[in-house]
């Protein structure tokens, strides 16, 4: 008798967890505007009532969405930068490739064409994004460039201003991904373009590389 009230225990914790499912596949497919509540609750199982329990409207289950799929590989990032020690360039590197694997080969990487595409129309998602996501990844690499300048590893330079350029190559890349890359369009495999991305960016911050042109091996 104890068996059925257990089954039914466990299944109502993990609905949350199936609607932000469903609810990222058809983001990522449909787009935030065309994505209906009852398709994301017809998708997950259960009725569109059952999604109101959880989720009083669409933006929030989207805002639920960037908090299951991106915060925590965030407090990833800066536990990382917390208990890592050594070069901040062994640093940046772990993060980058982490945050490929995490986002750049998984449907939540269909997020940041989503929030550029519909930004305007949406400027609470937007917004949303923006504090949640945005501005903690972009004090997570400050950290990792300050740790490289105070230990003489990286060259003298404003963090805050070159964090945008050192990161827009990766977001660029998943949003190709998830557009043009339907169309064939791109011809570089995903192993040679981030190994490229480290050695021309790392290049650009360390403080020991000679100003004049090496020869390409």
């Amino acid at each position: 008798m104890p068996a059925p009230k257990t089954r039914w225990k466990r299944r109502k914790e993990a609905r949350p967890q199936e609607l932000t499912a469903a609810a990222l596949e058809l983001f990522v497919e449909k787009g935030f505007a065309t994505t209906r509540l009852d398709e994301v609750a017809a998708r997950a199982g259960v009725s569109k009532g059952t999604l109101y329990l959880y989720f009083e409207s669409k933006e929030e289950l989207f805002k639920a969405v960037i908090r299951e799929g991106l915060l925590p590989l965030l407090a990833e990032g800066e536990d990382l930068v917390a208990r890592m020690p050594g070069p901040a360039s062994e640093l940046f590197q772990a993060i980058v490739m982490r945050w490929w694997e995490m986002v750049g080969e998984s449907p939540i990487g269909g997020i940041p064409k989503l929030i550029f595409a519909e930004a305007r129309n949406f400027p609470e998602i937007a917004r949303f994004y923006a504090e949640e996501v945005i501005e903690r990844g972009k004090r997570l690499l400050v950290a990792v460039f300050r740790r490289g300048i105070d230990s003489g590893e990286f060259r003298p330079f404003d963090p805050e201003s070159l964090v945008h350029i050192v990161f827009s190559p990766l977001m660029m890349r998943v949003i190709w991904k998830h557009s043009l890359d339907c169309c064939g369009v791109t011809t570089v495999p995903i192993d040679i373009y981030l190994r490229e991305y480290l050695e021309l960016t790392l290049r650009g911050l360390r403080n020991d590389v000679p100003v004049q042109q090496e020869s390409v091996k």
